[in-house]
């Protein structure tokens, strides 16, 4: 049988596995986003992880016609594939809870098009038996066919790095899993066609599922535990980075550093397992502690940052601030759930007139998200205070003075400015 593949939702996850697999197989990519699949069927992909040429190179004229890719809004153009991997959001609530919308609404639309023999895989970062347990029977339901009998289940949890062009996802590594061993094996050998780095074939999809939320659980708590010691160190006067560097020397000392934990894996994943953990009847104590030390850290950065203006002398109400970077990470457009967003808020508590500049950040997305206008000119104001807050390359080498005011406090989030300064995280 020939392998047909349709990939659903072609954001940050989507498009560079669509691409991917368009070098071996035809591909049809699938997004609600009429003015995200006009973009890429010109070419052009404003999440900046596909290059112009490599989607250009995949790029086919119809569905299905041959290796390649194709990029539509219409349902009718998926009915044809027997391969279906979902690759929307989880998201969590302004509650923190998890989300599931996006999973529950590409699940009814696979739904629509299923056909015997077909084999739905996720993407989507999710807790242990969330797959089988809701995923599964809206496919079920929707379609009328029968689970591990008509249809199957596979799940490969992402491991895309925005805005890292080393570790691209035919460089990492990739988990997989299916609903029975056959299926496993099936979907294994799809990736592993097209993975270089290999893959890993996990026993069950719950396994594969569990690995990947506890990827990115391990790292929010690694980080919880340097922040807690940042402010410590912050307190006994003594310089955070220096004391990771000394400690650094030991061969096995884990290389964290303090920051704002943002974005859409690791400031999020670890809700899903707490809430997977809570239904079960157990209180997560480490997960959810490390989970609120991280986002109390935009509100202590702005307390930090309002203690060295009064040190300063410099008027705190109606100050005027420039805050350099918006984006979850540097180098990198990607705006979800960046927690610099916690930092301007804060500040603006304290009575404080917030400039952004973020070459990188699309203005009418961080308008459309966070209601916040912000620039991708460089300002030709005068502050009070400058705050790095990404440290995207165009930062490290600015010239502050531009900015400056006579009396100026410049603070550093990420502690990577050359020049001085007056306080870091």
């Amino acid at each position: 049988m020939d392998i047909k593949i349709a990939i659903i939702g072609l954001g940050y996850v989507g498009l560079p596995l669509a691409r991917l697999f368009a070098t071996k197989y035809p591909v049809v990519g699938f997004d609600i986003n009429q003015n995200r699949v006009n973009e890429l069927n010109n070419g052009n992909d404003f999440t900046l992880e596909v290059e112009k040429e490599l989607l250009q190179e995949v790029l086919i004229d119809k569905p299905l016609s041959k290796n390649g890719l194709f990029c539509s809004t219409n349902i009718e153009d998926l009915k044809d594939c027997n391969y279906y991997i979902i690759t929307v959001p989880t998201p969590v609530d302004k509650n923190n809870r998890p989300d599931l919308t996006p999973l529950y609404k590409s699940s009814e639309t696979v739904a629509k098009v299923l056909k015997k023999g077909d084999i739905v895989i996720y993407e989507s970062t999710v807790y242990p038996g969330l797959t089988e347990e809701e995923c599964v029977p809206v496919l079920e339901k929707n379609s009328g066919l029968k689970f591990n009998q008509d249809f199957f289940a596979g799940y490969s949890p992402e491991r895309i790095n925005p805005g890292d062009k080393e570790h691209t996802v035919d460089k990492i590594l990739k988990i997989t899993a299916g609903s029975t061993p056959e299926i496993g094996i099936k979907v294994n050998d799809i990736y592993k066609s097209v993975i270089t780095a290999g893959t890993h074939l996990a026993p069950s999809i719950k396994v594969a599922e569990a690995a990947k939320v506890i990827e990115n659980s391990q790292r929010d708590i690694n980080i919880a535990f340097v922040n807690e010691l940042a402010k410590i160190f912050n307190i006994l006067d003594i310089d955070t980075q220096a004391v990771l560097e000394a400690a650094g020397t030991k061969w096995n000392f884990l290389n964290f550093k303090p920051g704002l934990v943002g974005g859409h894996c690791i400031g999020v994943d670890p809700y899903y397992l707490a809430q997977k953990a809570q239904e079960a009847g157990y209180h997560p104590e480490i997960i959810l502690a490390g989970r609120r030390l991280n986002d109390s850290m935009g509100e202590y950065v702005a307390s930090r940052i309002v203690k060295l203006m009064i040190k300063k002398r410099i008027p705190v109400n109606h100050s005027k601030l420039l805050m350099l970077g918006i984006t979850f990470k540097e180098n990198c457009p990607d705006v979800r759930n960046t927690k610099i967003v916690d930092v301007i808020n804060a500040l603006k508590d304290y009575g404080i007139d917030v400039s952004v500049y973020d070459p990188w950040a699309n203005p009418t997305e961080v308008k459309h998200e966070y209601g916040l206008v912000t620039t991708d000119k460089l300002p030709t104001d005068k502050f009070d205070t400058i705050v790095l807050g990404v440290a995207h390359k165009e930062f490290l080498d600015i010239d502050l003075e531009q900015f400056k005011n006579q009396n100026s406090v410049v603070y550093d989030v990420k502690g990577v400015l050359k020049c001085k300064i007056d306080g870091k995280l």
